[in-house]
């Protein structure tokens, strides 16, 4: 069994609309991208996992070969909510670790438009008024408010968070955004890169409370990949090469555990602070150690929330967090230094990988303008509705 894993190259296509490309278009430009990146080709891969949720049953994996390359390796088609893209890295990272692959390709894509609002629950249920059901709904809804809206389930776990702790209102998730926004002005690759002011943010049109407008991600189109190699595998390179290889010291998979208020408004922090404590236990660092942070910002709520879920603040200390500046590129715990989901953009499929590709590019020293000066460690965060969660720590090479 491999005992170290590698990232050996990795690569993301700006995140945005794409009217002209189709999903294996921008799959393959991240997949060969990667491939260059790790000085290897497709025929130096011994496993492919491709990941997208819109086109799960599309075979999407093998249509991607018929673009970059079939040499009939097995190929893993992956659809896990928005953990899709993280949950192919892991596919190939545990085919590795099993000894079956020595080197892999993951790639996760989404091609989205301009979808509009999304919404979670049976829309086939919406004209129900008794009971019925496996859970006994009377309409297709998550959450309290029988919202079906993303921004509203979000909303609704913020302000229970708000509800708890002292210190944390409208302002404190507005700040969230306007970090966010912030920083996506720094990279290139975002699909938005205008700075807002924090009263432009909290006056933007309210989505469903505290999240306004400039508070969510946007939906859009994009691709990301990885190649992964072993430890064994990776002697083999060149020293320049190995060089630039940023060590996988953590690989988690989570769902959620059974909690009652579960059945009504998904729990998106249980399973993530069981991710994160797994991770920091595999990888042996603690939260204190981490140099920068990509986290699943889907709305302003949720990262504020995940602050606190992966312990990078006191129990509840999330407000004083993001007040004190800690989260923004010059503090103490970068966190969405790409500009996050809000602003770099959250084609779903992607957004796993695209994580992967922010740290560990800052984590070689190549993030330009962005750049966490001397980036060492850093950790990335993936939940999707339903609930699933990844968390993977990379290190720098020593």
């Amino acid at each position: 069994m491999a005992e170290d894993l590698w990232v050996l190259g990795t690569h993301m296509t700006r995140f945005g609309r794409y009217p002209d490309k189709d999903a294996v278009d921008l799959a393959a430009e991240a997949a060969l991208g990667a491939l260059d990146d790790a000085t290897v080709t497709i025929h130096d891969m011994d496993i492919l996992a491709a990941g997208t949720l819109f086109q799960a049953s599309s075979g999407f994996g093998q249509r991607l070969q018929k673009q970059i390359g079939q040499t009939g390796i097995p190929v893993y088609n992956v659809a896990n909510a928005c953990a899709t893209g993280a949950t192919a890295l892991r596919t190939v990272i545990m085919a590795i670790k099993a000894g079956e692959a020595d080197m892999g390709l993951a790639v996760g894509v989404e091609q989205m438009g301009k979808m509009g609002l999304l919404v979670g629950g049976e829309k086939k249920d919406k004209h129900v008024y008794e009971p019925e059901g496996r859970y006994g709904a009377v309409t297709g809804i998550d959450g309290y408010l029988g919202t079906d809206g993303m921004p509203g389930v979000f909303a609704q776990a913020g302000m229970a968070y708000a509800d708890q702790h002292d210190g944390v209102g409208f302002e404190q998730f507005a700040r969230v955004a306007y970090k966010n926004h912030l920083h996506s002005t720094l990279n290139p690759l975002a699909q938005y890169r205008k700075e807002f002011s924090l009263e432009e943010i909290m006056g933007a049109p309210v989505m469903a409370y505290p999240n306004t407008l400039l508070m969510c991600c946007p939906t859009g189109d994009g691709a990301a990949a990885a190649v992964v190699v072993s430890g064994e595998r990776l002697k083999r390179f060149p020293k320049a090469v190995r060089k630039r290889a940023v060590k996988i010291s953590a690989s988690v998979l989570t769902s959620d555990p059974w909690v009652e208020s579960g059945q009504v408004l998904p729990d998106v922090n249980t399973l993530t602070r069981n991710a994160a404590q797994q991770a920091y236990e595999q990888a042996g660092v603690d939260p204190a150690d981490l140099d920068l942070v990509e986290l699943h910002d889907c709305f302003a709520t949720a990262e504020l929330l995940h602050y606190d879920n992966l312990m990078l603040c006191e129990p509840g200390g999330a407000g004083d967090f993001i007040d004190s500046g800690a989260p923004f590129r010059d503090g103490s715990t970068p966190v969405n230094v790409s500009g996050g989901l809000i602003s770099k953009g959250h084609p779903i499929g992607a957004t796993g990988i695209a994580n992967i590709y922010e740290v560990a590019t800052h984590l070689r020293g190549e993030a330009g303008d962005r750049q966490v000066p001397g980036a060492r460690v850093g950790l990335t965060h993936v939940i999707g509705l339903g609930s699933s969660c990844a968390v993977h720590i990379l290190e720098k090479a020593a």
